[in-house]
């Protein structure tokens, strides 16, 4: 069976005279970044600020890097929550402003230190594990067995000398934890569930 994705756009009433406004609140220089349910929308911001102030605009998923240009002073990110935000602000070290509808608002340094402790918490927590979970999900586009395997069978740095156990599933629950004797999970599927749970640390963090 073949599996088709359709991505669900999200319908918003362009209104140039809001964006005119939200205009005047951002940097001279900006990037923009949409989520795929904002593609039409942010299309349509970075034509009417034009390439003046515009000096890219690139979709943004949960695990991308953004190859900016270095004359960006802040990102733009069109989109709805915080989770592809705080990734950014990590990534780039660039004021990152959020426009959701038309509500615009600037991640506050609170938010990010905020969550650079929770990684940081994360990993010392991996760091101090003697049993380790690698979490394989089963979902197309998510799924890394052959990641994790190689993992397993050639670790290296903190990896090793940790007892190693591979946990696969279709929809993985983390309310599950508590029935194993795990100190900490690796994740290799969606980098969203990092957030969900102090337990986790991405793969890509190791």
């Amino acid at each position: 069976m073949q599996t088709l994705f359709i991505p669900a756009k999200r319908k918003i009433p362009f209104d140039k005279g809001k964006i005119k406004e939200i205009a005047k609140k951002l940097p001279n220089k900006i990037a923009i970044a949409y989520s795929i349910q904002y593609k039409d929308f942010a299309k349509q911001i970075a034509k009417q600020l034009g390439k003046g102030k515009v000096t890219q605009i690139t979709q943004v998923l949960g695990c991308s890097k953004l190859k900016l240009p270095k004359k960006a002073n802040a990102i733009l990110l069109i989109g709805s929550g915080e989770f592809h935000a705080l990734n950014l602000a990590l990534q780039t070290k660039l004021p990152i402003y959020i426009l959701d509808c038309y509500n615009l608002r600037k991640l506050s340094e609170s938010q990010i230190n905020a969550y650079k402790i929770r990684l940081k918490a994360s990993y010392i927590k991996f760091l101090n594990a003697d049993k380790i979970g690698i979490l394989v999900s089963l979902k197309p586009g998510q799924q890394n067995l052959n990641r994790a395997l190689r993992l397993r069978k050639h670790p290296k740095g903190n990896i090793r000398r940790k007892k190693s156990y591979i946990f696969l599933g279709d929809n993985i629950n983390i309310s599950e934890f508590e029935n194993f004797s795990i100190g900490s999970w690796i994740n290799t599927a969606c980098p969203r569930l990092r957030d969900d749970n102090t337990n986790i640390v991405n793969i890509k963090s190791e």
